[in-house]
């Protein structure tokens, strides 16, 4: 069933992103930074399913929080003629590698994990 949602999710991306107008030089900053503070969230959320302790308001918070601090960071940045939005990429990427290296540890110990032979 999520393989389906999944191809759906794809298919729509790829059609809306054919006909979407291009995103302005001047946003693009503020577009990148969003979407690595929302790449950083779902990374998180998914390193807290495999730990078994996903909260959904958290998550949710997080997204959208994390998204709203680093659009403010690029546009204060942007107006003080300082490239802050770099911390903030700094800050979300290391996240990201933390989790995603999260994510490989439980996978890895997942698919080397031998069978008992107790039976």
């Amino acid at each position: 069933m999520s393989f389906i949602a999944i191809v759906i999710g794809c298919i729509l991306g790829a059609v809306i992103g054919i006909y979407a107008p291009m995103v302005p030089y001047t946003y693009s900053g503020y577009l990148a930074i969003a979407i690595i503070a929302a790449l950083d969230s779902v990374f998180g959320g998914i390193a807290s399913t495999l730990k078994k302790n996903f909260d959904l308001k958290i998550f949710v918070s997080g997204f959208f929080g994390n998204a709203i601090l680093s659009i403010l960071l690029t546009f204060l940045g942007q107006k003080l003629n300082v490239d802050i939005y770099l911390a903030a990429i700094v800050v979300f990427v290391g996240r990201m590698f933390n989790n995603l290296a999260i994510i490989r540890r439980y996978y890895l110990e997942k698919w080397t994990k031998k069978p008992s032979k107790d039976a």
